[in-house]
């Protein structure tokens, strides 16, 4: 049996759990690609399915490999596989079958979109997932166009940071809250104001929003409805809005929702990068085998942009 290393958990728990060990290396099916991976990025799905807190993964699905996106080297495909060949550069967020805290992985050719140029492994890992949770939800929930106004709480977090410049590539007028440390960096991400939500409270700065886009849920989603415009809407990736304060606002409640593998998608945000309209911003680099630190600083460390993991740098 060829092995290979990954990071997998076995129980449910704090970053203790987070294992370095010998698995089996996998092997593509016909529509597949094995990709060894360089970086893998960590987002907040990882450290709540590490802590037993994603309803999804139950106890007996473990051990698991974390992990939902990768940029990396096509090294083997399947039969059927026809748009790619061996040595293609490629990103991809997987599905949940998958984990990327690995040196390899196998996934369908279908859900792969080329590296964009000009980043390297851990910058590019760093945006299928985060950047397609901003995209369906601007866009695909949140229906925002040009000339808009989108109200994006948390604009300076993995998820944050790209909705801003994917909002303003798309030509709305971006308000954003965040600390007042992070006020010059959202700011140079192309947000029109920024509103230090410590000081501030956004309510009695802004009115007549088209979209509230909501990363921090809580009072924060409660006190939002005030600014929002009639017919204008609520999305969060983390509570559903009230349906019954969208009726007293005369506003729309977008559900809640979970950012699923779109390559059609994905190949757009790669396509933006491409053209310098959207970066990625990484926080910190950190080697898998010190998986249990990356955890921590995402988890707690308040981090601009994200935290990715270099399995081979480059």
């Amino acid at each position: 049996m060829t092995t290979m290393k990954a990071v997998q958990i076995e129980t449910f728990g704090g970053p203790e759990t987070l294992q370095l060990q010998d698995v089996a290396r996998p092997k593509p099916k016909d529509d597949e690609v094995l990709v060894e991976v360089r970086a893998a990025s960590v987002n907040p799905v990882d450290y709540k399915i590490r802590a037993g807190k994603y309803p999804p993964v139950k106890a007996e699905n473990l051990p698991k490999v974390l992990g939902r996106d990768v940029s990396g080297v096509i090294v083997d495909r399947g039969a059927a596989v026809a748009t790619f060949l061996d040595g293609d550069e490629v990103i991809a967020m997987l599905d949940r079958g998958q984990g990327g805290y690995a040196e390899y992985v196998t996934l369908p050719a279908d859900l792969c979109v080329r590296k964009p140029a000009g980043l390297d492994h851990a910058e590019a890992a760093a945006v299928p997932l985060a950047a397609m949770t901003a995209w369906q939800g601007l866009f695909d929930h949140g229906g925002l166009t040009a000339g808009q106004r989108v109200l994006i709480h948390g604009g300076a977090g993995g998820v944050g940071h790209f909705a801003i410049q994917l909002a303003k590539a798309q030509g709305a007028y971006v308000i954003t809250t965040c600390s007042a440390d992070d006020k010059d960096f959202v700011l140079s991400l192309g947000a029109d104001e920024a509103i230090d939500y410590h000081r501030e409270r956004f309510e009695d700065r802004i009115t007549e929003v088209d979209l509230v886009f909501d990363l921090i849920g809580g009072d924060t989603q409660d006190r939002s409805w005030s600014v929002l415009k009639e017919g204008g809407a609520m999305v969060s990736t983390l509570a559903k809005p009230s349906e019954r304060q969208a009726q007293i606002h005369h506003a729309r409640a977008a559900t809640n929702y979970v950012a699923h593998p779109d390559a059609a998608e994905l190949g757009e945000i790669a396509h933006l990068i491409t053209e310098k309209k959207v970066h990625p911003h990484v926080e910190a680099r950190i080697p898998l085998d010190h998986v249990a630190e990356a955890h921590e600083k995402a988890e707690h460390g308040h981090p601009r942009g994200k935290v990715v993991l270099e399995i081979r740098p480059g």
